[in-house]
């Protein structure tokens, strides 16, 4: 009997691709999503889907008893960090009291391998805006702490019973299937770039600046983004490390650089050769004036590779998947 893998929000944007990934490379996925903010159709191979909540420990345990999984991918989290500061028993729910029982679940049933979508809102605002894994963890939202929260738990678990994990911290999720098979699609995503392309389709008025006066070259914050592709592939490659025996870590998923939002909206504008009217507000508290990864560790230990870093890449594959989504 082939190994089984466990992905909690395997509907969602990141869990979804990394799902097909995960299914192309020959491995046996089962996707556990309670579809709140997921697609069924995400799912392009086939894979089974039980539709759960993680709070519903009986359906957890049942599932678990199944299936006896080897290795649990965990993305089901609320995600948005400004609605966490106004919503935090939501983040503290969903996103370290779920972990804390699906945990429960791995130890009770010998699950050898985790890997865990945390995000670089651990880091709060990094000194220089320049965010390595030995910098100080310092989150400003409840988004940021309930996924630092979650770390700790994942350390300390791992400790106790020997459960093996990475920790990634992504950066800049954007991007679709290059193929435009799947992207982001809840329609009430703040991700720039979705915004940006919904604007030159005609969906939205017009795109938020918020902050102008930042110390960077333009004025604008500036953010390490990173392609959907390589995100998902990263967790292909953290899987095989902790396979090969890798000692549990945390490690940055970004490209090492960034672009400003002022740049990113006119690469929107090149690649769907549409003007759109945008809007300068003040600053939002909480912003970085920068955030960028340094990412050269999980190269180092695993072997990762990006194969989509490139601005223009990342805003066509966008438009690409907004365009036929508009199409629909």
């Amino acid at each position: 009997m082939s190994e089984k893998i466990l992905v909690t929000g395997g509907c969602g944007y990141i869990g979804s691709h990394v799902t097909r990934q995960l299914s192309e490379s020959g491995r046996t996925v089962v996707v556990y999503d309670n579809l709140s903010t997921g697609f069924r159709d995400a799912l392009i191979h086939g894979e089974e889907l039980i539709v759960g909540d993680l709070d519903d420990h009986a359906a957890l345990e049942a599932v678990f008893l199944k299936h006896r999984f080897t290795t649990v991918l965990h993305f089901a989290a609320a995600i948005i960090a400004p609605e966490s500061c106004l919503l935090p028993l939501k983040y503290y729910g969903n996103n370290t009291r779920n972990t804390l029982g699906l945990l429960e679940a791995c130890v009770k049933h010998n699950v050898e391998r985790f890997i865990f979508s945390s995000t670089a809102a651990v880091y709060g605002i990094p000194d220089g805006g320049v965010a390595s894994e030995e910098s100080a963890l310092a989150p400003i939202n409840p988004y940021g702490t309930s996924k630092l929260m979650s770390e700790w738990m994942l350390r300390d678990v791992s400790a106790a019973h020997g459960l093996q994990y990475v920790a990634l911290r992504y950066f800049n999720v954007a991007g679709a299937d290059p193929q435009a098979r799947m992207g982001q699609r809840t329609p009430e995503a703040t991700h720039l770039i979705k915004v940006a392309c919904q604007a030159a389709l005609g969906l939205r008025e017009s795109v938020g600046i918020y902050g102008t006066d930042y110390p960077t070259p333009d004025g604008t914050g500036i953010r390490d983004y990173i392609h959907i592709e390589d995100l998902a592939s990263a967790h292909l490659s953290a899987l095989n490390y902790l396979e090969k025996g890798g000692a549990p870590t945390a490690m940055n998923v970004g490209y090492g650089r960034g672009g400003s939002v002022r740049e990113v909206l006119e690469m929107v504008r090149e690649v769907s050769g549409v003007d759109f009217k945008t809007v300068e507000a003040g600053r939002r508290p909480g912003d970085p004036a920068s955030l960028v990864a340094q990412a050269d560790k999980i190269g180092r230990l695993t072997g990762w590779q990006p194969r989509h870093a490139d601005l223009r890449t990342i805003v066509a594959d966008a438009w690409r998947w907004e365009s036929k989504l508009a199409g629909r």
